[in-house]
C-alpha cells in the first residue's frame, strides 16, 4: 500500500511540476520523428483475412473466407496509435476482437505494443523497430487454446491507401516457425476512424 501511494504521489508531483513551467516528466523531449512510423495505419481499412489451414477439414472445405475492418488513432500525445481489428467470417459471426495500444519509446529505439484479445480476455505483447520500409515485431502471448505463443509479424506493400500483414507463429518457444498462419490485406476506406 505504502509503494502505491508513493507511486501516485509521484505521478502527482510529476504532473504539477509540468504544469507550474517545469520540464516534462522524465526529461521529456519533443516527439521523435519515429514515432509517426505507425501512422500509416491511422484511419479506417476493409480486411481480406487468410488464416492458413491444413488437415482433412481444409482439404474438403478449403480456407474460410473471413474478412474484417481495422481502425486506428493517433495517441499518447502523438508517441503512438491506438487500434482495434475485428474479424468476421462470411457470415457476419465475430471472430476476433483485438485492441492494440502501440507507443514509440524513445529511449530505447522501438516500438512496444500491448495487445488486448477482447473475446479470449488475453493480453499479449510485441516490439519492433521500421526496417527497410516494413514495420518489423516479436511477440509473446497465448494462442486460442492458451498456450505459450511466439509471433513475428511484418507489415509490408505499404502504401496511402493499401497495406499487408503477415504473422509467422511458434508454439515452441522459437525452435519452430509454422510461416504465414496469418495474411491480412488491408485496404483504405476512410483516412479517419470513427470511435
Amino acid at each position: 500500500m505504502k509503494a502505491l501511494v508513493l507511486s501516485l504521489a509521484l505521478t502527482f508531483a510529476g504532473i504539477a511540476h509540468a504544469q507550474h513551467g517545469g520540464a516534462a516528466p522524465g526529461g521529456a523531449a519533443a516527439v521523435p520523428a519515429e514515432a509517426a512510423q505507425f501512422d500509416f495505419l491511422i484511419g479506417q481499412w476493409e480486411l481480406e483475412v487468410a488464416p492458413k489451414v491444413s488437415g482433412l477439414a481444409a482439404m474438403i472445405h478449403g480456407a474460410p473466407k473471413l474478412v474484417g475492418s481495422w481502425k486506428a488513432w493517433k495517441s499518447f500525445d502523438g508517441y503512438g496509435v491506438d487500434d482495434e481489428l475485428r474479424i468476421v467470417d462470411a457470415s457476419g459471426n465475430p471472430m476476433s476482437l483485438n485492441h492494440s495500444l502501440r507507443v514509440f519509446d524513445a529511449k530505447a529505439r522501438r516500438w512496444l505494443v500491448s495487445g488486448l484479445d477482447v473475446y479470449r480476455a488475453r493480453f499479449g505483447s510485441s516490439n519492433g523497430q521500421w526496417q527497410g520500409g516494413e514495420m518489423m515485431l516479436e511477440g509473446s502471448g497465448q494462442n486460442a487454446e492458451g498456450k505459450p505463443v511466439l509471433t513475428r509479424t511484418r507489415f509490408t506493400e505499404i502504401t496511402p491507401d493499401r497495406f499487408k500483414m503477415r504473422q509467422d507463429r511458434s508454439l515452441d518457444n522459437g525452435a519452430n516457425w509454422e510461416e504465414g498462419t496469418l495474411t491480412i490485406v488491408a485496404k483504405r476506406v476512410s483516412r479517419k476512424a470513427t470511435r
